[in-house]
């Protein structure tokens, strides 16, 4: 027989203090994702008497102060992978949303529209879709599921029908640059 579980010992403000801590190690994270870790450890612990004198906003803003949490380079490293990865802004609003970014910080770092449509070229490229699926563009155009399931897919990653539908039924690489090229600063 196995021995008893070990009981865990409540949370006092140093204890939850290293939590953070080693959070903040462990992970890029926000001033909201951090407070949610947090609150959630307390909660699992069950040190519900204990909440009243830990103060979670005190180590947070402790931990802003080092540096260690800096919402606006996270927002901004996110935004910058996503787009990389062939996101739209619509989907890059999201991730930062739900980050905890505040709207005005979100709004800062929206990609221009020249970013966005190169950011939906390489997802088309990664995908194969549009002029870069390697059959002829008759049999694509013939095959109505099959692009009407590209534009979904595109549309999922956040950009919108227009850019989705522009890139799928391009009839060449080519054209796509032309596209490009006539981005309205």
């Amino acid at each position: 027989m196995k021995g008893k579980a070990r009981a865990i010992p409540p949370l006092d403000q140093a204890r939850l203090e290293s939590l953070a801590l080693s959070y903040v190690a462990r992970f890029a994270t926000t001033k909201a994702k951090l407070i949610s870790y947090l609150q959630r450890k307390i909660h699992e612990r069950g040190d519900f008497e204990n909440m009243d004198r830990l103060n979670i906003d005190i180590i947070v803003n402790k931990l802003v102060g080092l540096g260690y949490i800096d919402d606006f380079s996270f927002a901004q490293s996110r935004s910058t992978s996503l787009l990389n990865r062939g996101y739209g802004k619509r989907r890059i609003q999201q991730a930062l949303k739900g980050a905890g970014i505040d709207e005005i910080t979100r709004h800062e770092l929206m990609p221009n529209e020249m970013e966005v449509r190169k950011s939906a070229v390489k997802l088309a490229k990664r995908r194969r879709f549009g002029p870069f699926h390697g059959r002829e563009l008759i049999d694509e155009i013939k095959n109505r599921p099959s692009r009407e399931k590209q534009i979904a897919a595109m549309v999922r990653a956040g950009h919108d029908f227009n850019t989705a539908r522009t890139i799928i039924e391009a009839a060449s690489k080519e054209e796509l640059e032309a596209w490009l090229d006539r981005v309205e600063e």
